[in-house]
């Protein structure tokens, strides 16, 4: 093993911990193996100034780093796995993940306040349109704001003055030493998360065995198994990572549990649901669940969603 392993990663501080997280675990499983960190921008990176829902959210922050895999001038790309569309670009596969942090979203207030607090005096910031749809269920009276940038630019941009509180990823708070800043973490059973959300993936050239044996050994299985399902209930439903979807998987005492919504802008049409089965069934509840949402009618609401929201 001479060969110098190249990660491809964006360059934000979370972005960075989640590469050297992959690559100390690389060289642990491997002695000796050398491994370098590239650092590439992508278009998420550099359009700031649009909501996030009005880019688009095909190879948002992952297409640079596709590229530069095509091209050989890296051997793997290490993502936040909910950034990543649930469809591989030709020739590119998902190499394995890390064991899963935290999923749920966590809450983060200038002063303290629990969600239950939160009133018409806030201004409550987040990017996503799930998180979004799912505070104004909670109260379709929240004043609700868009807010772009790392979790350091979002957290200086609250402090001054652009919100009084935010619904982030409590995993990429706790990456960065953050904890502290958490006012509460949200109950998944009310605030339910995106896809994947807390998982570190590595993407990787189908034709490179090699770096597929070394990051076998490193991925999680259990981790693999539960985002294979809320992978699939999101690839079923034509959905991305800019539309309100929300899921989340749970095995426990021999029973697999996926729990997962859809819902208008609005918050007026919800469909929310869940299937409890066998642990080795998990792709497959995830696909029951799946088409019942769409017999539901959840396509109408998405395509609706992307036909106001586009540029």
């Amino acid at each position: 093993m001479n060969k110098t392993i190249t990660i491809g990663t964006r360059g934000s501080e979370l972005a960075l911990y989640q590469a050297h997280r992959v690559r100390d675990a690389m060289i642990a499983g491997h002695p000796g193996l050398s491994v370098e960190i590239k650092i590439i921008k992508t278009k998420g990176d550099k359009i700031l100034d649009v909501a996030l829902s009005k880019i688009g959210d095909k190879g948002l922050f992952t297409k640079e780093l596709e590229t530069e895999l095509y091209n050989h001038t890296i051997d793997l790309a290490v993502h936040s796995l909910k950034d990543l569309p649930t469809r591989f670009p030709e020739g590119l596969c998902l190499g394995g993940v890390l064991e899963r942090g935290e999923y749920r979203d966590a809450l983060v207030h200038v002063s303290g306040k629990k969600f239950r607090e939160l009133d018409e005096h806030d201004v409550i910031a987040t990017s996503s349109l799930r998180r979004r749809a799912q505070l104004l269920r909670h109260n379709p009276g929240f004043r609700i704001v868009d807010i772009r940038g790392n979790v350091n630019t979002r957290l200086q941009k609250m402090n001054n003055g652009h919100c009084t509180a935010m619904v982030m990823a409590a995993a990429g708070l706790q990456r960065l030493g953050l904890d502290h800043l958490i006012t509460e973490i949200l109950d998944p059973e009310v605030f339910i998360p995106a896809v994947s959300q807390g998982a570190i993936a590595m993407e990787i050239r189908e034709d490179d065995p090699h770096t597929a044996e070394i990051l076998n050994r490193i991925t999680h299985e259990p981790t693999l198994k539960a985002v294979t399902a809320e992978r699939t209930f999101l690839r079923m439903l034509e959905g991305g990572c800019q539309v309100p979807i929300g899921c989340f998987t749970e095995t426990t005492a021999g029973a697999f549990r996926i729990k997962g919504i859809v819902s208008s802008l609005n918050a007026q049409e919800v469909i929310q649901d869940e299937l409890k089965g066998h642990p080795d069934d998990g792709e497959k509840l995830a696909a029951q669940l799946a088409n019942s949402f769409i017999e539901r009618g959840s396509k109408e609401i998405l395509e609706e969603i992307r036909k106001n929201n586009s540029l």
